[in-house]
Formats: structure tokens, C-alpha cells, sequence
């Protein structure tokens, strides 16, 4: 592997490690008595001292449960230092960890468990009687579950796993003998298009990804990140948990989404990892507040401060020097732009990444406008979480950057991103065909997505390659372009599902965003209205119309809007509609949402 000089010391040896677990041990020697985990209230604080001892209790208390190297281990938590404890635990003794979503019903987590063939589970009490269901059903082998919380009949105190003795089972050998090629952990996929895959991501696969990161990004072991979305998506297991096994920065987990908006302004995070969705209701929150401001004067120079950093944005990235006039206004203008971080709690953020799903260049001119220097990454969980990233200093919006050191692109005939490197994945598990189908013999990874290759060898992402809007007259459109120009034209909408496969014209489904409505709402009189209610008043319909028109004309005729509905709902992520990362589950939108899609096309 081959580390920046700049890099500090001892996340060069973490990194000349053969494994996750050594890598660790290395971290914990080498950060001490520095913060490691942390609860979002105050309750439990550890150090990466503290840490290294409780992974290895837990590691030897997982050896007591019957756990051997290349066994599996089930983790059923929310967010808290316990998940961290748990996985590190089991890499130190060479077993396999899997994380399940919360929000899954027993039938979902019975085949999870059935596929792994896991025996031993960790949990808490909320989530235990979804998994008490599930290991009833046929197929899971499931034989003790460690509850973090009171025990209940048949399961065991997160206390008892953690009281055992490291030397009792001479935990230092079993590290030892750990590979690099060893399977670390199995990320599901989110099985929008028919059972859930396992991926099989390695020791090697984890070394490699970090590496790459740090040969392009600077991640000192001083910041601090919060941890808020679910620990079964491969880039928040990444960042949240692996990656500070390397670096050494410390984790505040935050267990509910719902508080993360309080607690960016409470921690101001140096870290920051979202899909889009976060950061456009960001930069949704400051222009409804903006236009919310009562002074005229003070809404101009707020919008005008804005305009600013993206105007001098644009001249940087087209290597012109700024004029003696911009630079003078975008230095006098940098206080209301710290404040508008500050008020975000984003004012200490000197790494922010988005990706996981299509992410408007807009928003990523906003945010390097306003000051935070957001990156975007394209990859899959099966290479990894990674492909490309975009750098801070080279920065393209529309474009997911270039391939990460070690990476290979290529386009296929039919324009499919093709890859291949060090942080492609094992395989599926139990699933030789279909790795057969994702992996070709040269090793060369289908990525399932439509692409581009600039001059400059920046990747442009179209569309899903099964997604592609194919109309009646045979007209291939990516959906995901539509949408972008839809939610660009106007805060009021949250989500929006371009529809037009074998149809005549493009339709459209669209959400409202909670909060901006909520300000729209009050600023046409309609201060008490449901959100329901809203999606029917003339004045908000007025409104998406007048954005559907906007968006239309930055469109081909062909891609156009014809119709839409505004459907009386939120969105939300987990759900029928939409993945853990707030990508659109198509087909099951179509099906739950025919009656309206019909009557969009009658007549």
C-alpha cells in the first residue's frame, strides 16, 4: 500500500497492519487515553484505552458463546458505543459480523439470520421480541441472543459478555491468526429488486479503502464525528466504525435520527457522512429561513452572500482569478456565511461527504458556496462503499470525481460502469451464480449503472441501468436527471418519482418537504393547515406547477413533466418508498401509487 508522508504516524502503522483487528490494537496503543466512544447524553464515554479493553472482553466473551474464527455474529442495535464494542470484539477473534436494519419485520430478519447461519446475536430491548419473532420461523439456527439492557427468559446481560478474561482464552493468538482475506463483515443489499444479497467484504477489502481515502483526504485523529445513520449501510459501518480504527478519531452515536439536528449545533462535528437527503433539507432549512426573515435588507444581503461564494466557485473552477470587485464581496460577505454555518452547527465540518444516491449539483454548489467543502463518492457495497470520490480542490458538480487510487474504470458498449480493484467484494453469500453475473473471469465488477467518462477522466453517473425510462416511441431517459431538475426548481418539494416507462408523455408523483411547507404555509395564510390538507390547496399546487414549468425548461420536450400529483404523504426513509439512504424503491412506488399513476394517463 502506499501512504501520503503527511499522514501521522500511527495511522501509518494502523495501516501496515494485515487486519481490522490489528489495526485496532495499533490505535488503541497509539491513542490512549484520547476519546474514542461517546452517547449522544453524556452517559458513557470511553476512551480508546477503554475501548480496546471492552473489545477484548467482548471478544473473549463471544469465545465463551461458541464463536470461532469464521463464525457469524448478528448485531441488532441502534446506534451506541455497544455496536462498536461488539464488532471490534468479534474481529479480534476472527469472527464475521453482519448489522440488521431496525425497522425490519421478523420475516425479513429470519432470512438474514437463516443466510448467515448465525448463532449468536446482540441486541436491546426494543428491538428483541422482532427477533424473538423471527428465530420462531423456520430457518434460523439462532441459539443465544446478549441483550444490552435487563436480560429477559432466554437471553443473556451485554454485562456477562463483557466480564470475561482475554487471557483465559489467549485472545492474542486468536488475532493473530486471522487473514487478511478472512470475511470481516456481511453488508446486505437493500433488496429492492428481489431477496437481499449478502456482500462479502474482507480484511483486505477494509485496509484497501482506507488507504485510498488517505492518499486523496486529509482526516486528522483529533476530529470527531457523530454517528446517526444505520450501522447495516455499508458507508456509515465505514466511516463511523472502521475508518477510526485507522485514523483514530472519536464517535459520538446518536440513536435517533430525529436528534441529529440538535446535536450538530450541541457537538459541531468535524465529520459529516449523508446521503443527499440531509443535505438538501440543510440547504432548504437556510433558504426558508432566509425567506422567512421579516427585513427585506437583511433577506438581500443573507441570499446575496450566498450568491457570492458560488459566483467565486465557478470562476476557481474555471482557472479565472477572481475580479478585485467579487473578491472584496465574498470577503466582506464571510460573516454572514459563518453565520449561517454556525447557526447548522457546521461550522467546525472540514470533511463533508454525500453519496448513495443522485445528488443535484446545486447542492453541491451550495454548500462549497457557503463554505463546507462537501465531496461526493460513488460506489456499491459490493466495492466496498467506494469507486470514485471527488476531491476537494478538483472539484466538478454533476461529476462523482475520479477513480480512488487502485481503482480501475471502464464504460461497456451499452454505457454500464465498469470496475475493478482492491475494494471489489469476496462475493455474495451462498450466492455463487449471482457473484457470477456481478464479477466477470478478468475480474471487472457491473456496477448496473449508466455512465460517462469526461476528458479529464471525471465520472458522470446517468441512471440505473434497470431504471432507464424507456417510452412508448422507444426514447431511453434517465428518471434520475428528471427528479434532480424537479426538486432544484423549488424547496417546497421533498420527493418527486418521474414515471413514463411505456407511456406516451413523463409524468410525475410529488412529496412536499415538511419544514419548507410549513413556511410556505404561513406565508400565504394557511398557518393551521394539515400537511395533508396542503397538498390539495390551490395556492401549493399553484406553486409546484410554477416549479414543474421551471424544470421543464431546463429539459428535452421529450423528458418533459405533462402531469403531476401532489400525494397528500411524507415520504420517508426505511420505508415503502424509500431505501434506508433515501433512494426511490421504484417498482413498489409504482404498485402502491397505480390508482394515481392511472388517472394521470386517463383521457
Amino acid at each position: 500500500m502506499t501512504t501520503p508522508a503527511s499522514i501521522s504516524s500511527n495511522v501509518r502503522d494502523a495501516l501496515s497492519m494485515r487486519t481490522l483487528g490489528e489495526a485496532f490494537l495499533a490505535t488503541v496503543e497509539a491513542r490512549g487515553g484520547q476519546p474514542a466512544l461517546a452517547t449522544e447524553d453524556g452517559t458513557l464515554t470511553l476512551t480508546w484505552r477503554e475501548y480496546g479493553e471492552q473489545a477484548r472482553r467482548a471478544g473473549a466473551g463471544l469465545v465463551g458463546l461458541g464463536v470461532q474464527r469464521g463464525d457469524t455474529v448478528g448485531l441488532l442495535l441502534s446506534n451506541r458505543p455497544e455496536f462498536h464494542v461488539t464488532d471490534a470484539g468479534a474481529l479480534l477473534v476472527g469472527a464475521t459480523t453482519f448489522s440488521m436494519y431496525n425497522t425490519y419485520p421478523p420475516e425479513q430478519l429470519a432470512y438474514l439470520l437463516t443466510d448467515t447461519g448465525a448463532r449468536v446475536v446482540v441486541t436491546e430491548p426494543a428491538l428483541l421480541p422482532g427477533l424473538l419473532a423471527a428465530r420462531e420461523l423456520e430457518g434460523p439456527v439462532l441459539e443465544t441472543i446478549v441483550v444490552v439492557g435487563e436480560p429477559v427468559e432466554a437471553t443473556i446481560a451485554w454485562s456477562a459478555l463483557i466480564d470475561a478474561d482475554p487471557d483465559a482464552v489467549d485472545l492474542d493468538a486468536r488475532t493473530a491468526a486471522v487473514e487478511s482475506d478472512d470475511i470481516a463483515v456481511i453488508s446486505y443489499t437493500s433488496g429492492t429488486t428481489g431477496a437481499p444479497k449478502g456482500v462479502q467484504l474482507t480484511h483486505r477489502n477494509m485496509l484497501a479503502v482506507a488507504d485510498s481515502i488517505l492518499q486523496v483526504m486529509a482526516v486528522d485523529p483529533d476530529y470527531h464525528l457523530l454517528s446517526y445513520l444505520p450501522m447495516a449501510h455499508v458507508a456509515e459501518r465505514f466511516c463511523s466504525h472502521y475508518m477510526p480504527m485507522f485514523v483514530g478519531y472519536s464517535i459520538i452515536s446518536i440513536p435517533v435520527l430525529d436528534r441529529l439536528g440538535a446535536a450538530l449545533p450541541k457537538f459541531r462535528p468535524n465529520i459529516l457522512f449523508s446521503p443527499p437527503r440531509l443535505w438538501e433539507k440543510l440547504r432548504v432549512a437556510v433558504q426558508t429561513k432566509i425567506a422567512a426573515n421579516d427585513n427585506a435588507e437583511v433577506r438581500a444581503q443573507l441570499a446575496r452572500a450566498l450568491e457570492v461564494g458560488v459566483e467565486a466557485l465557478r470562476e476557481r473552477q474555471a482557472g479565472r482569478e477572481l475580479s478585485a470587485s467579487l473578491a472584496t464581496e465574498l470577503q466582506q460577505s464571510e460573516p454572514l456565511r459563518s453565520a449561517i454555518r454556525a447557526g447548522l452547527g457546521l461550522d467546525a465540518i472540514a470533511v463533508a461527504v454525500t453519496g448513495a444516491a443522485p445528488v443535484p449539483p446545486q447542492v453541491i454548489e451550495f454548500f462549497h458556496g457557503l463554505g463546507i467543502p462537501l465531496q461526493e463518492i460513488y460506489g456499491l457495497s459490493e466495492t466496498t462503499g467506494l469507486i470514485t470520490m471527488t476531491r476537494a480542490d478538483e472539484l466538478k458538480p454533476g461529476s462523482v470525481g475520479r477513480a480512488l487510487p487502485g481503482m480501475e474504470i471502464r464504460l461497456a458498449d451499452d454505457g454500464e460502469i465498469l470496475s475493478r480493484g482492491p475494494l471489489i467484494m469476496a462475493g455474495y453469500r451462498n450466492r455463487p451464480e449471482a457473484t457470477a453475473e456481478m464479477i466477470d473471469s478478468e475480474g471487472w465488477l457491473r456496477t448496473g449503472d449508466i455512465g460517462q467518462l469526461d476528458h479529464d477522466g471525471y465520472l458522470h453517473v446517468v441512471d440505473r441501468k434497470k431504471e432507464l425510462i424507456i417510452n412508448a416511441a422507444g426514447k431511453n431517459m434517465s428518471p434520475a436527471n428528471i427528479e434532480a431538475r424537479i426538486k432544484e426548481s423549488s424547496p417546497l418539494i421533498g420527493q418527486a418519482c418521474a414515471i413514463g416507462d411505456g407511456r406516451p408523455y413523463n409524468v410525475a408523483l410529488v412529496v412536499l418537504d415538511p419544514e419548507a411547507v410549513v413556511v410556505f404555509a404561513r406565508a400565504n395564510s394557511l398557518p393551521d393547515a394539515k400537511f395533508e390538507q396542503l397538498a390539495t390547496e390551490p395556492v401549493v399546487r399553484a406553486a409546484i406547477q410554477s416549479a414543474i414549468d421551471e424544470a421543464n425548461a431546463g429539459l428535452a420536450r421529450v423528458e418533459q413533466i405533462k402531469r403531476f400529483t401532489i400525494l397528500p404523504v411524507e415520504w420517508r426513509t426505511d420505508s415503502d418508498e424509500l431505501t434506508p439512504t433515501s433512494k426511490l424503491k421504484r417498482r413498489p412506488i409504482a404498485r402502491k401509487y397505480a390508482a394515481e399513476i392511472e388517472a394521470l394517463y386517463a383521457g
